[in-house]
C-alpha cells in the first residue's frame, strides 16, 4: 500500500512539473514562429483562433441547437446550462474525457435510458469528435494558405471528408496536433512541415475542441434516445426547468 502511495505521489509530481513547463513550451513555440516569420504571424494566428471559435459557436448553436430543438423541443442553451459544471471542468483540464462520468450520470438523470447512455456516450467519445474535425480542417487550410499553396474548392471538400475520418484517432488530450500531422502526411505530405507554425496556439484551441466535442456527444445522446423512444421528454423539461 505504501508503494502505491509513493508511486502516486511521484506521478502527480511529474504531472505538476509538466504543467509548470507547458506554458514555457508554448511560449517557445510562438517565439520560434515569430522569429522566422515576423510579428505578422501573431496576427494571422490570432485570426485563425478567432475564426475557429466562431465556427465552433456557429456549429453548436446553429447546427446542433436547431437539430436538437427540431427533434426534441429542447433548447440548446437550457441543456448547456444544465451541463455548466462539466464545462468548467473541461475548460480547466482542456479535455472532455474528464467529464465523461458526469455526462453519463447527467444524461441518465435527464431522462435518457441507461442502456442508450451506456452505448452512445462512450461511442461518441471515440467517433463523434466534431470540434476536432473542425480544428483539423481549418488548421490544414491555414497551413496551405500560409505555405502559398491554397486548396481549390474540390480539394477543400475532400480535405473536410478526410479530416472527419482522421479526427476519430484523436481520442485523448493533445492528440489533435499529432492527428493533424498524420492526416496531412496522408492527404497532403507537402504541408506537413507547416504544422510547426500552429504548435504555439494549439493549446489555446484545445478548450474549443473539447467543449464542442462534449456538446456534440450530449446532443447526440438525447437525439438517439428520442429516436429509439428511450427518452423521457417530460422529465427532461422538468429537470431543465430547475
Amino acid at each position: 500500500m505504501a508503494a502505491v502511495k509513493n508511486l502516486q505521489a511521484l506521478v502527480f509530481r511529474i504531472l505538476g512539473m509538466i504543467l509548470w513547463l507547458a506554458p514555457i513550451g508554448a511560449f517557445g513555440a510562438i517565439a520560434a514562429v515569430v522569429g522566422k516569420t515576423g510579428f505578422a504571424a501573431i496576427v494571422s494566428l490570432g485570426i485563425l483562433m478567432i475564426a475557429f471559435y466562431i465556427t465552433c459557436a456557429v456549429f453548436v448553436f446553429a447546427v446542433l441547437g436547431s437539430l436538437l430543438y427540431a427533434v426534441t423541443r429542447v433548447n440548446i442553451l437550457s441543456l448547456m446550462k444544465y451541463l455548466g459544471r462539466e464545462y468548467l471542468l473541461i475548460v480547466g483540464t482542456s479535455s472532455s474525457e474528464s467529464a465523461l462520468p458526469r455526462l453519463i450520470a447527467k444524461m441518465e438523470h435527464l431522462g435518457v435510458s441507461k442502456p442508450v447512455v451506456g452505448i452512445t456516450v462512450p461511442t461518441g467519445y471515440s467517433f463523434n469528435l466534431d470540434g476536432t474535425a473542425i480544428y483539423l480542417t481549418m488548421a490544414s487550410l491555414f497551413i496551405a494558405s500560409g505555405m502559398g499553396v491554397p486548396m481549390s474548392i474540390p480539394e477543400q471538400i475532400g480535405l473536410l471528408l478526410f479530416m472527419i475520418i482522421a479526427s476519430k484517432a484523436a481520442g485523448v488530450t493533445g492528440a489533435g496536433l499529432a492527428t493533424l500531422a498524420g492526416g496531412l502526411q496522408a492527404y497532403r505530405p507537402d504541408l506537413v512541415d507547416g504544422v510547426g507554425v500552429i504548435v504555439g496556439i494549439d493549446r489555446f484551441m484545445s478548450e474549443g475542441r473539447a467543449i464542442t466535442n462534449f456538446t456534440g456527444n450530449a446532443v447526440a445522446t438525447v437525439l438517439i434516445g428520442t429516436w429509439v423512444k428511450e427518452f423521457d421528454a417530460s422529465r427532461a423539461r422538468q429537470v431543465l426547468r430547475h
